[in-house]
């Protein structure tokens, strides 16, 4: 299944504790809209532990006219030990994405993970939501999975520029949750749409907890929302890395703590942070 898996001792260990190193066969790499593709690799169950909201540091492949130098991070779309499955759900963006995508079935594909801090689930949060939009919905999958598994309630909305760019409706639906879609071509995806479709759910069943990812007005939204209804929340950012491994410093970013702005690097005190303590870009 694999040729080799290495044991890796970084700056820090993430939240499950233990990163590997390996080398992963393709099952496949198709395209699952115009936009994005779906990667799902064949492998080992060391490297399966993950959190909801961690990420792989990827070597993509040289190929033709493309030579990526620095491996890419990329957020897990779903782990499954059971079946020695990883996936990840991409959008070719540049050179290191194009090449990815030349990979074909069989070939073998160099992975170092599972990397960062992922989302976290109060015991006494029962109704969550989950507002993302495009592949940012990619980093916010395995999250529904675990809410499933705890019995959570989980409401989705899902924004995309328009219908056929929504991503991940049913399988999100298939682990129970609530789907809402909103797109820019019919017109409900501004904030003052979203921003009365939230209150709504605040008013009715309640929300106990937000989850966003990469979005500035979606952060900005949820962040007015969760300090004037007391509600916490998380998000999962985005953001370029040479190591990975906290030891490059170039993924920092600043961050409102209690005594004024800190500096954290996303690849180890995230990619999850408290949705109040991230600050806009």
């Amino acid at each position: 299944m694999t040729a080799a898996v290495l044991h890796v001792t970084p700056d820090s260990v993430p939240a499950n504790e233990r990163v590997f190193e390996s080398e992963c066969l393709v099952k496949s790499n198709m395209p699952v809209n115009n936009d994005y593709r779906l990667l799902i690799l064949d492998a080992p169950a060391e490297i399966l532990n993950c959190t909801p909201g961690q990420f792989f540091h990827i070597q993509c492949p040289v190929r033709g006219g493309h030579q990526p130098y620095l491996r890419r991070p990329m957020s897990i779309y779903g782990y499954f030990p059971e079946k020695g499955e990883l996936q990840f759900l991409y959008k070719i963006a540049g050179e290191g994405t194009a090449a990815l995508a030349e990979l074909e079935s069989g070939e073998s594909l160099n992975v170092v993970g599972p990397l960062g801090q992922g989302f976290h689930i109060a015991d006494d949060w029962q109704n969550l939501l989950l507002l993302a939009r495009g592949v940012g919905l990619a980093t916010l999958a395995p999250l529904a999975l675990e809410a499933q598994r705890l019995g959570k309630k989980l409401t989705a909305i899902c924004s995309a520029r328009s219908p056929e760019l929504l991503m991940s409706i049913d399988y999100f639906r298939d682990l129970g949750a609530e789907i809402i879609t909103v797109t820019d071509r019919e017109g409900t995806s501004d904030l003052a749409h979203l921003q009365g479709v939230i209150e709504g759910l605040i008013a009715g069943p309640g929300i106990d907890a937000f989850y966003t990812c990469g979005s500035n007005r979606l952060l900005k939204l949820l962040q007015e929302l969760g300090a004037k209804h007391g509600i916490p929340g998380e998000i999962a950012l985005e953001q370029q890395m040479a190591c990975g491994l906290g030891m490059c410093q170039c993924c920092v970013r600043s961050f409102r703590a209690e005594n004024g702005i800190v500096h954290k690097r996303v690849c180890k005190e995230g990619p999850v942070f408290d949705l109040q303590e991230a600050m806009g870009w």
